[in-house]
């Protein structure tokens, strides 16, 4: 359990002596500095490694040296010496992202019949693996985005401007509502160290989701995943079924404190009611008149917030 005191008011008040003060003090600054290697050396592997990648593009190349951080982050946590954690850490995340970089490399390349989906689906599974070890939330958080990945969807930047594609927003409602879920619930029966790794799976999950509503939404979608099918779901049905949705889930969050999620409900709780008025005028999705909408809503917010 990590606890900030402020040593010189404690002495001020009487509550510590100067020799307490001066022995707490020491052990702060034994901190400091092993956290300051820890960084530089951190750093530097990422150097290494991100000068790599960029000179020497090689698929081969990039999962040897992939592997070699690896095995020196895993041999780290071995040890069990807290001083050499965020080192161990750092190798973990950096080898975990070289690898699945590596995988991708592969996928693109013309001499591998290696689809896209099914690396993408390689790569959740080793970021949730590497998650465990290292701890990462952000390793967690990419397995989910992994995922959404594999079906189909894209997330782009460019100059001015941002790009979502998600190629079925029904499958992606379904899969990523299950997996929130059963994150939540199972996250209820573990320790902490672990709970907020599925925490943070959960939350990421409820994301897409709220995205594959969005997108569905304005869109619709064509069930064409589904073989011998040509039903349509309209994008009305999305934009209702989300609204409930919305007004379920926060009253939930409401109850039982889960500010985060109430934040969510609260950001695409006013983009589904712009949709809302929207297609109440009699406008289509296709003028681009909603996405005009969304686009003044997500700007306004950080202010008002």
């Amino acid at each position: 359990m990590k606890v900030t005191l402020d040593l010189k008011q404690l002495q001020n008040e009487g509550k510590i002596t100067q020799s307490e003060h001066a022995r707490l003090a020491s052990l702060g600054r034994e901190d400091t500095g092993s956290l300051l290697v820890n960084l530089m050396i951190g750093f530097s592997v990422m150097a290494v490694a991100g000068g790599i990648f960029l000179l020497v593009p090689s698929a081969v190349i990039i999962m040897a040296l992939g592997a070699v951080l690896m095995a020196v982050g895993l041999a780290l946590v071995m040890r069990g010496s807290t001083a050499w954690v965020l080192v161990a850490n750092i190798c973990i995340l950096v080898a975990t992202l070289l690898i699945a970089a590596a995988i991708m490399l592969l996928a693109a390349s013309s001499n591998h019949h290696l689809p896209f989906y099914a690396a993408s689906l390689m790569v959740a599974a080793l970021l949730a693996v590497c998650s465990i070890p290292a701890r990462s939330g952000l390793l967690a958080s990419l397995t989910v985005l992994a995922l959404f990945a594999a079906l189909g969807g894209v997330a782009a930047y460019n100059t001015g401007y941002y790009e979502l594609m998600v190629m079925q927003p029904l499958l992606t409602v379904l899969l990523f509502s299950l997996l929130a879920l059963g994150a939540h619930l199972t996250s209820r029966k573990l320790a902490w160290t672990w709970s907020r790794l599925l925490v943070i799976v959960a939350r990421t999950a409820l994301l897409l989701v709220n995205l594959g509503f969005w997108v569905g939404s304005l869109w619709g979608d064509a069930l064409n995943w589904l073989p011998g099918t040509t039903v349509r779901i309209p994008g009305a049905v999305f934009a209702l079924t989300w609204a409930a949705g919305l007004i379920t889930v926060g009253v939930w969050a409401g109850r039982t404190d889960r500010r985060w999620v109430l934040n969510l409900v609260a950001v695409f709780g006013g983009n589904s009611l712009l949709h809302t008025m929207v297609r109440a005028t009699g406008r289509d999705a296709d003028d681009g008149t909603g996405s005009r909408a969304c686009d003044a809503w997500f700007r306004v917010l950080p202010v008002a917030g």
